[in-house]
């Protein structure tokens, strides 16, 4: 069991605004500014003969290294906390709750802990509670390490039940095999702690990727697992044989290097948001957990038509888990259907009516898919319309590209930028 908090301790919240928005004020629509401090540049867009507003502009760093290190671990299709950061630090105050129905690694949620906000998340691929709610409880490297010891380095049965030899060195096949044992009896058991749920988070993230930080030979992309034959192909291309990895200290360096960053208040801020938050894996369409008219922001990012395909992209962390990867795939709307697309986000924004309260604002991320040919705050808004809420605009941050985006080949704006494009949402119900 994770720890839980019963007392709010003396922690302090952030409600300093900063730069980049003008609050709200009833009857009139936000007012961006950008990065530079000077008004977003503003045009009007037609959509079935409505006009909305259009912000363009710089709203926060690009720089990958300016947020909190509790972010970094590896996950496909995840914004910048950044872009949370902003509506949580604008539209919210206090202990107000923030929610995400696509949660993904987690990032709105830890940031809006970070903040000293309350905190829901959901996503139906478990996978995104394992590498989100341990987070909120931070050990130190001595207890990780502490742990560790007590774990053996050999399995009971050294049989994987599938082929992973292209991926590890035999010996750190043998570790990860036991590490997966011991766990898995540790949950059948009830008796997996914050410590265990720590170690299940970091070994999950560090299965592939790119560098000796991770306990398998070279491979890219570092945030999802290629095919057993598209890791032998790299392998022959780069005449490479998977060289042993020492599964423990890798996992102390990660807990080191995502820790690096964080206070002994924001570790408090975190543990309380944990404590009271809801980390839930069910359709985002339905959400009974989540109480009537109690957020007060949603900010989220949607799964793409079918442009991430999850659960071939995470089938050897769902292997390490227990996790049926297939089952995952057919739970998550991967669809190249826009009008199949449109009807799931109808649902979705039929629910955050309902649990947003009055006053209460949606931030929907929509991106660019298909090289900007498909804009999907074309079918976005007039769902979070027919919902109930009031379109405020589309916010769009334009920046330069950044290591990762040339590796993915997002090329999604012609001056040379990396584009978000958020709906902004307001509940107002008279």
């Amino acid at each position: 069991m994770l720890p839980r908090i019963t007392e709010d301790p003396d922690i302090p919240v952030s409600n300093e605004p900063v730069p980049g928005f003008r609050q709200y004020q009833a009857g009139n629509g936000p007012e961006f500014l950008g990065t530079d401090g000077k008004p977003a540049g503003r045009d009007f867009f037609d959509l079935s003969g409505a006009m909305f507003q259009r912000f363009r502009g710089e709203f926060w760093t690009s720089g990958q290294r300016r947020a909190s290190s509790i972010h970094e671990i590896s996950y496909r299709a995840c914004f910048k906390p950044q872009l949370p950061g902003f509506f949580i630090r604008q539209l919210t105050q206090g202990r107000e709750l923030v929610y995400d129905p696509f949660g993904g690694r987690g990032t709105t949620s830890l940031e809006a802990g970070l903040l000293g906000r309350r905190i829901a998340t959901n996503d139906i691929n478990p996978l995104s509670r394992i590498l989100t709610e341990p987070r909120f409880f931070i050990p130190t490297c001595g207890e990780v390490s502490d742990r560790l010891r007590d774990i053996p380095k050999v399995p009971e049965h050294d049989d994987a039940g599938i082929d992973v030899s292209m991926f590890f060195h035999r010996d750190t096949e043998m570790e990860i095999l036991a590490l997966r044992e011991y766990l898995s009896q540790k949950k059948t058991q009830g008796r997996e702690d914050h410590l265990d749920a720590w170690i299940r988070m970091i070994a999950t993230n560090r299965l592939t990727g790119h560098s000796s930080g991770f306990f398998s030979v070279y491979t890219l992309p570092p945030n999802q697992a290629v095919s057993a034959g598209s890791q032998e192909r790299i392998n022959k291309k780069r005449a490479q044989v998977p060289p042993y990895r020492n599964t423990h200290e890798l996992m102390v360096k990660k807990t080191r290097s995502l820790t690096r960053t964080i206070t002994e208040d924001q570790k408090r801020s975190l543990q309380l948001a944990g404590s009271q938050g809801l980390f839930l894996s069910c359709e985002a369409s339905h959400t009974p957990e989540i109480a009537d008219d109690s957020v007060t922001l949603t900010v989220t990012s949607p799964p793409f038509l079918n442009i991430v395909q999850y659960s071939h992209d995470n089938w050897l962390r769902c292997w390490f888990n227990g996790i049926d990867d297939r089952a995952v795939g057919r739970s998550i709307t991967t669809t190249s259907s826009i009008a199949q697309w449109t009807v799931m986000i109808g649902g979705v924004f039929v629910e955050l009516f309902r649990i947003t309260r009055n006053g209460g604002w949606v931030a929907f991320e929509v991106g660019e898919v298909r090289k900007g040919t498909v804009l999907l705050e074309e079918s976005v808004i007039p769902a979070g319309c027919e919902a109930g809420f009031e379109c405020y605009g589309l916010l769009m941050n334009e920046q330069q590209f950044t290591k990762t985006s040339n590796i993915w080949g997002i090329d999604n704006n012609r001056s040379g930028t990396n584009t978000n494009r958020i709906v902004l949402f307001r509940k107002n119900s008279g």
